[in-house]
């Protein structure tokens, strides 16, 4: 098997390109799952949980096998980054309190939360891995500052 690892930058300046001057939540959320999943071989479920009512995510773009359709705030790794807005990076699941097994092939798991302008979660970012302890904090970090540079600008003209 070829392994696929687009370095950081081009896949940023990739995902930058193909989004400029979208403002729909939906099919920025389609681009960002697509492109990432298909850029790292780490990522084996890569797609976004939006919050459709108080205290729930429900799942959104994504690529890779079936995720869980709803996750409670309460509940995994995804609920405990919707709850405390921090983001979540998980070695190895089956160390973390509550985790939800959507995928049995899931060892390790990065999950970055959105926030709108007004600092609400709206929808986490969600990043699992078949490999063990397969995400540090740089990745985290490149991450949410990359959303965050794709989301802000709609944030603000539609939510703010």
């Amino acid at each position: 098997m070829t392994t696929t690892t687009l370095p950081f930058d081009e896949l940023r300046a990739r995902i930058l390109a193909l989004t400029e001057g979208e403002t729909d939540e939906i099919a920025l959320m389609a681009t960002i799952a697509c492109e990432l999943h298909h850029a790292d071989d780490r990522f084996d479920w890569t797609g976004f949980y939006r919050v459709t009512a108080p205290g729930l995510l429900k799942i959104g773009p994504y690529q890779g096998g079936h995720g869980c359709l709803t996750i409670p705030f309460d509940r995994g790794v995804c609920g405990a980054a919707a709850r405390s807005g921090e983001t979540q990076l998980v070695p190895d699941v089956e160390a973390f309190p509550g985790h939800i097994a959507c995928a049995a092939s899931t060892r390790s798991e990065l999950v970055i939360p959105l926030r709108d302008s007004q600092g609400e979660v709206f929808a986490v970012l969600d990043i699992d891995s078949d490999q063990p302890d397969a995400f540090d904090a740089q990745d985290a970090a490149r991450l949410e500052a990359l959303m965050k540079t794709v989301f802000f600008g709609h944030q603000r003209a539609a939510r703010g």
